[in-house]
């Protein structure tokens, strides 16, 4: 039994990525899972990481990111995977490079290093983008101040979104980019007929 698909959905807040991480989990009859916080440590460490309330370097914030994401490889990703079933996760590790390296500024090159300790040789066969402009986010949003990714500035969220582009426009075989800004269903659509070239397998 071969090794099942891993997919990966990314973007800025309310790009609407979880919504469709989720549907096509469920469609696909795939492992749906999150980042950070979808296992017991996680939850710990995504309590700290969000809190807006803790002081926290841009490094530290990184390895906490990191750290979760290892555990979520180990216990979660690949046991699943080794069953021959896809897993479709809300965020991986381009997370870290858009949100800590292009948003707080912590260095790429390290950041890349750090993350090829943390998953190995685990990546994702299709990473999905929804992007959308920063206007449709503050619309869509409810801005938390508690939320330390949520209350962080305009221009932070815009450096966040331009390094997920220049990542995207560096990889084009391995990422696939979507407006997100449009109608649900036709975001959805345009999503699946991409993922119908991908060879999905379930165990």
């Amino acid at each position: 039994m071969g090794r099942g698909i891993f997919l990966v959905f990314e973007g800025i807040d309310a790009s609407g990525k979880s919504t469709q991480a989720r549907r096509v989990a469920e469609a696909r009859e795939a492992h749906f899972t999150f980042e950070p916080g979808d296992t017991p440590l996680g939850v710990e460490l995504r309590r700290w990481l969000l809190d807006a309330q803790t002081p926290m370097s841009p490094i530290t914030e990184a390895l906490m990111m990191l750290a979760d994401r290892s555990h979520h490889v180990r216990t979660v990703i690949e046991p699943i995977r080794a069953q021959g079933r896809a897993v479709v996760s809300d965020r991986f590790f381009a997370s870290t490079l858009a949100y800590q390296g292009y948003g707080r500024g912590v260095d790429l090159d390290e950041l890349i290093a750090a993350t090829d300790l943390a998953i190995g040789d685990c990546r994702p066969d299709l990473t999905v983008l929804l992007d959308i402009p920063l206007e449709v986010a503050n619309e869509r949003r409810a801005r938390d101040a508690r939320d330390r990714f949520e209350s962080a500035d305009l221009e932070f969220h815009r450096r966040v979104r331009d390094g997920y582009l220049r990542m995207a426009e560096q990889y084009p075989d391995e990422w696939f980019v979507v407006d997100g800004s449009g109608d649900e269903t036709a975001v959805a659509a345009a999503i699946d007929q991409r993922l119908a070239r991908l060879t999905w397998s379930n165990g």
